[in-house]
């Protein structure tokens, strides 16, 4: 397995011959509006679509955040096979191969499984503000089971997707407690809390996305490195265009 970070969600997975892109943004920093408010870009991508390459599917965790899905994103959409999404992401957008991935359901991209999994964007009772978000797990024969969280905030949901899946080999959690003033509380993992996702898969190893390069984010590499110094070397944190192989 080979994830190559390019920055914020963004990640290409290289997993059984099949490559699936996290979360496209490729947009340049700036303010990017969200109803009345305004999110704010702090870094660029490390690399850009060109160097991305051809890819078998894209992972939407959901389409309606500009830093998961931003302009360049969702015009690459239309080029690429196979959008995995929520039910909300696929009515939105129509014109885009994009095919809803109910929780618990199963497609399969090559030799991989990839399974639609709950995620929960907030505390409780806030998806009304913030929409409805997905997570994935990925599998299939001799491969590793891996877990992309999505912009998830809730241990509860990271317990249910441990009591169905089982331990997984590689988590890629999104952390960065991620605040805005919609919502009174973290909008994705805290560092601590992706330590406690960590160990509730019981994964071998941890890659974090969506921890930086956005204002929004409370947190950053630093605390990441900081809460996972006591899980010794399960941590891989990649700098922005680097690769990290997992054997």
């Amino acid at each position: 397995m080979e994830i190559r970070y390019v920055g914020g969600p963004t990640a290409v997975i290289g997993l059984g011959g099949v490559r699936l892109l996290t979360d496209p943004t490729f947009d340049a920093p700036g303010d990017y509006p969200i109803g009345d408010r305004v999110l704010t870009k702090t870094a660029g991508p490390a690399f850009g679509l060109d160097e991305v390459g051809p890819v078998d599917a894209v992972l939407l965790s959901h389409d309606q955040h500009p830093d998961n899905l931003d302009r360049a994103g969702r015009a690459h959409l239309a080029s690429v096979p196979l959008v995995l999404s929520t039910g909300s992401a696929a009515a939105r957008l129509g014109e885009a191969p994009v095919r809803a991935l109910p929780n618990w359901e199963t497609v399969e991209v090559g030799a991989v499984r990839v399974t639609g999994v709950p995620a929960q964007h907030g505390p409780d009772g806030t998806e009304h503000l913030v929409g409805e978000v997905t997570g994935f797990v990925l599998a299939g024969d001799g491969l590793p089971t891996v877990y992309v969280s999505g912009d998830n905030a809730s241990l509860d949901v990271v317990r249910e997707v441990a009591g169905r899946v089982g331990p997984v080999d590689v988590a890629l959690l999104f952390a960065g407690g991620a605040r805005t003033p919609l919502v009174s509380g973290y909008l994705t993992l805290t560092s601590d809390d992706a330590v406690t996702a960590a160990q509730i898969l019981k994964a071998r190893y941890v890659v974090p996305l969506h921890f930086e390069h956005w204002a929004h984010f409370t947190q950053g590499r630093e605390t990441v490195e900081r809460a996972f110094a006591e899980l010794g070397d399960r941590l891989r944190l990649p700098a922005p265009g680097e690769r990290v192989r997992i054997p």
